[in-house]
């Protein structure tokens, strides 16, 4: 209500109004004053009596607000919430800081290696392209694999098959165009899926604009290439050898030096003391990382001197092989790493939109000194790579025996620096299949090996069918190493991908000959046929990369040896506070064997096989102390168990990062 300019008070009165006098000066209240009293006490009665209501002047609010019986309730509501309020603040920063950290994409998933020539050919000319890797990316799906290599397709004279690069911004006209690119990187984003591209920093095609400017003189681009004095018919600057044989060194006309070239003749060196802004093309369309190509060849000692000879008594002239010298002055030399920590500076610009992390793996061929490959690993204190490629199961097959692939095994889990994420390869573009190699007995073994292991796999494209090296003739050889020298040859494992049993393995649909023979055993071995077989190799793959996502011990868990023997290599695969987890009975021998796990007292009496590489014994019920597997015969066992391996034998167990489960609140925590 509003208030006029004044009001009367009829319970007020002063001496002059309040009533009459009489003549001894007392007042003598008359009857109207009497009356406005009693009417002005019912008032007041009836005021104190009224009950809060809507739209109450501020008087009666205040007059109200103030008592006890809706002070006090107002006072709890308030601090309360102010106390739920700080409860949820403390919950969720004590989550965060016991959280471990989220896995990123490339730790989730296996990485797949797509070699495009041989993938899938969209047009018909017999090699594959974009296109027909775009219209392949369901098959990743079916895999569970989000991550996919593809091997070089910048613009290139292909004298190596794509590592001999012309323009690093171009797409080549054989695998499609820029916009055949573009289309395959959204629909593989809109599928969730990740592209990894090759980048090959160490040398250029000899027809790239660069080396063209760099033989000439061109004062820019004078020193982007390693030039030494030398002449046509003289002596070489030293003594390097390519690593396809014979100098590294090759005299150019134009310039009157040598260049120096570690590969073919047709990719000279880059000089790397000047750096080149290659990477910032690709990652601005969105790329999601890459592979760094043979990165120990990166720089050169600038002395130039003579490598020391593997044979000292050997004659100079007679080394002409890679494997005659100690590589002292062309490998692995000092400022190598500061250069890829600058690209992993560059990387990390594009990785702080939330989901977008740019991967970054390095390849490095350092055979037994594994501690060089171990370099490449980031620090807590500076970044590198995420990972160096573990090229050490290449060498499976030299040895059927549970001993060596322990050993194997070993060899990189005991040199990774502590806290790191390993990763395993098993083939690629430039060795044996492992099909062939080791044998189609143990390929089954191996992929089960390959996806229970800890970190991430890589699956060379056919791995997952069981594809075997086709058979070359020397007319048929394709290539350049091959052509130097038959048997060093790269083409057997590259043959074209088996989809089907149509036409050319559903490559490509023209009849027309393929860049490559087409493996003669397709019509059995391709991915339709053995999509309907559900104990094919396909459908193994599938479920154990569907197995090694959805179980947190394969993913996160320990991993710890417990047996090897001439036969068989066994480990776990558990999980503090996860009930459930994981033995692996691997068989590599080449006779069936019976394995005794009685004096592993962490392991129940009774274990039940969840897959076996022999379909027949899946399901089946087995006592520890008899474990009975066929040669190349895999068992991935599971059971329930709250006593921990890995607490009792630290010295054989490893984990990249400790994570305990509760499965209270189904959450991952620090432990």
């Amino acid at each position: 209500m509003e208030l006029g300019k004044w009001s009367p008070n009829p319970g007020f009165q002063d001496a002059e109004t309040d009533g009459v006098s009489d003549d001894t000066g007392t007042a003598v209240p008359d009857d109207k004053d009497s009356n406005a009293a009693a009417v002005e006490s019912d008032a007041i009665e009836e005021y104190t009596q009224i009950k809060p209501y809507a739209g109450m002047p501020k008087e009666v609010l205040l007059m109200y607000s103030s008592q006890a019986r809706y002070r006090i309730p107002r006072e709890i509501l308030f601090w309360l919430t102010v106390a739920c309020t700080l409860a949820l603040v403390a919950l969720t920063v004590t989550l965060i800081a016991l959280s471990p950290r989220c896995m990123s994409w490339w730790q989730a998933s296996p990485v797949y290696q797509v070699y495009p020539r041989s993938f899938r050919d969209s047009d018909g000319d017999g090699v594959g392209d974009l296109k027909g890797i775009q219209e392949q990316l369901d098959h990743f799906q079916y895999l569970n694999i989000k991550s996919v290599w593809i091997s070089p397709f910048y613009r290139s004279p292909m004298r190596d098959f794509g590592y001999d690069v012309e323009d690093f911004q171009a797409i080549d006209p054989l695998f499609g165009t820029m916009q055949d690119f573009e289309d395959l990187l959204a629909e593989m984003h809109n599928k969730g899926l990740k592209l990894i591209m090759d980048f090959i920093p160490n040398h250029t095609s000899d027809r790239h604009r660069w080396f063209n400017l760099s033989r000439t003189g061109d004062p820019r681009y004078r020193d982007y290439y390693v030039w030494a004095d030398c002449n046509a018919t003289g002596p070489k600057p030293n003594n390097w050898v390519s690593v396809f044989g014979n100098s590294s060194w090759t005299y150019d006309e134009v310039r009157g030096q040598c260049y120096l070239h570690q590969f073919l003749k047709e990719q000279p060196d880059l000089n790397f003391r000047n750096p080149h802004d290659i990477i910032n093309f690709w990652l601005k369309k969105g790329v999601d990382g890459f592979r760094m190509d043979a990165v120990k060849h990166l720089l050169e000692a600038p002395h130039l001197r003579d490598e020391p000879q593997v044979d000292p008594k050997k004659p100079p002239e007679s080394v002409t092989s890679e494997w005659d010298l100690h590589h002292d002055y062309t490998t692995s030399q000092l400022g190598l790493h500061d250069l890829l920590r600058e690209w992993r500076a560059e990387m990390d610009t594009y990785s702080r939109e939330p989901g977008r992390y740019r991967f970054m793996v390095t390849e490095s061929y350092d055979y037994h000194e594994v501690d060089k490959t171990m370099m490449y690993y980031s620090t807590s204190l500076v970044k590198e790579s995420d990972f160096p490629f573990n090229f050490y199961l290449l060498d499976l097959p030299q040895n059927t025996s549970g001993l060596w692939v322990r050993h194997l095994v070993n060899l990189w889990m005991a040199n990774m620096p502590q806290g790191r994420w390993a990763n395993w390869v098993v083939g690629n573009h430039d060795k044996s299949r492992i099909a062939s190699s080791a044998g189609q007995t143990y390929t089954r073994v191996i992929n089960m090996l390959l996806l229970t292991l800890p970190g991430t796999p890589t699956t060379y494209y056919g791995e997952e069918i069981g594809m075997e090296n086709i058979n070359v003739t020397e007319s048929q050889i394709q290539d350049p190493a091959g052509k130097y020298n038959a048997s060093a040859s790269r083409d057997p494992q590259r043959s074209p991908m088996q989809w089907s049993n149509d036409t050319n393995a559903g490559f490509s649909n023209n009849t027309n000959t393929t860049w490559l023979p087409v493996h003669p055993d397709y019509r059995s071995v391709n991915v339709e046929v053995q999509k309907k077989d559900k104990d094919s190799v396909l459908a193994q793959y599938s479920f154990l990369s569907n197995l090694r996502q959805s179980e947190l011990p394969f993913l996160r868990g320990w991993f710890c040896y417990v047996h090897a023997d001439a036969t068989v290599f066994a480990y776990i695969r558990e999980m503090d506070g996860h009930d459930q987890a994981f033995l692996m009975v691997l068989n590599f021998g080449r006779e069936s064997m019976d394995t005794d796990l009685s004096s592993v007292l962490e392991l129940p009496d009774q274990l039940k096989v969840v897959m076996s590489t022999n379909r027949v014994n899946d399901d089946k019920v087995l006592q520890k102390s008899h474990i009975p597997t066929e040669a190349g015969e895999g068992l991935v066992i599971q059971y329930s168990t709250h006593s921990r391996f890995h607490a009792a034998h630290p010295g054989q167990c490893y984990v990249s990062e400790k994570a305990c489960y509760l499965k209270v609140m189904d959450i991952l925590h620090k432990c």
